[in-house]
């Protein structure tokens, strides 16, 4: 079955993201999309995942629990996992690459939690749009660690992307999927042994990708999506 997706997008806790990306307003915007597939993927933490994670599968979608961690490289990481547990758990070991200066909300907006009915819970207070102590090896170990994959973020971006920063693509790391930004040149050759993505990185709304996206999956399942997303044709992840 043939399943449309978008599983980068930014709530009210990213410091960029707009709010009204509040969890509801997000899952109710994905309903009217026509979305099956989604991820909230926040900079640096996963407060919100939980509540989006309720709400989707009231909504009868899959929620796939992600985050957007910015590393000592500046380089954006989407990091994707097949359980809240297991996305909680790599939350808190990150904590300690986490750069603890405050938030400043005047100029990069205010980092809020939310529950399930969009109450503000609390706010981080930490400036999340710090880069944290960690490398792109390193995350990927830790992810790895959580039964999770990295997948580098708008790959051909001039910023923040694993190209624009570093010039290449570390041939240690164990990457299979990437994800490319459309609105820049992409050269698909260079590329050819990856699986390529394409999302939203959506701060407003409105911004949220319409059905353009799809996989192809046997079940309507979080592990079915989980490996037509990320894993290789043996099934196994790299």
């Amino acid at each position: 079955m043939k399943l449309f997706y978008d599983v980068h997008m930014h709530s009210c806790l990213s410091p960029c993201g707009d709010a009204l990306m509040t969890p509801n307003n997000i899952v109710n915007m994905c309903v009217l999309k026509g979305l099956d597939v989604i991820a909230v993927t926040d900079h640096n933490h996963s407060g919100n995942v939980a509540a989006v994670m309720s709400l989707a599968k009231e909504s009868g979608l899959i929620c796939i629990p992600g985050m957007e961690v910015q590393t000592k490289e500046d380089v954006h990481v989407l990091v994707y996992f097949r359980s809240l547990e297991d996305i909680e758990r790599f939350s808190n070991d990150l904590d300690k690459y986490r750069v603890k200066v405050p938030n400043d909300e005047k100029r990069f907006g205010r980092q809020v939690i939310c529950d399930e009915e969009d109450n503000e819970i609390a706010t981080y207070p930490h400036a999340l749009i710090i880069g944290l102590t960690i490398s792109i090896e390193h995350l990927e170990l830790l992810a790895n660690h959580h039964q999770g994959v990295i997948v580098p973020a708008h790959i051909n971006k001039g910023a923040n992307s694993v190209l624009a920063n570093l010039g290449f693509m570390p041939e240690n790391l164990n990457v299979q999927t990437i994800e490319v930004y459309d609105k820049a040149p992409f050269q698909g050759m260079m590329f050819k042994r990856y699986k390529v993505i394409r999302n939203s990185d959506a701060h407003y709304l409105g911004d949220i990708s319409e059905c353009e996206e799809s996989i192809d999956v046997e079940s309507r399942t979080l592990e079915a999506v989980f490996d037509a997303l990320f894993t290789n044709e043996t099934g196994e992840e790299k």
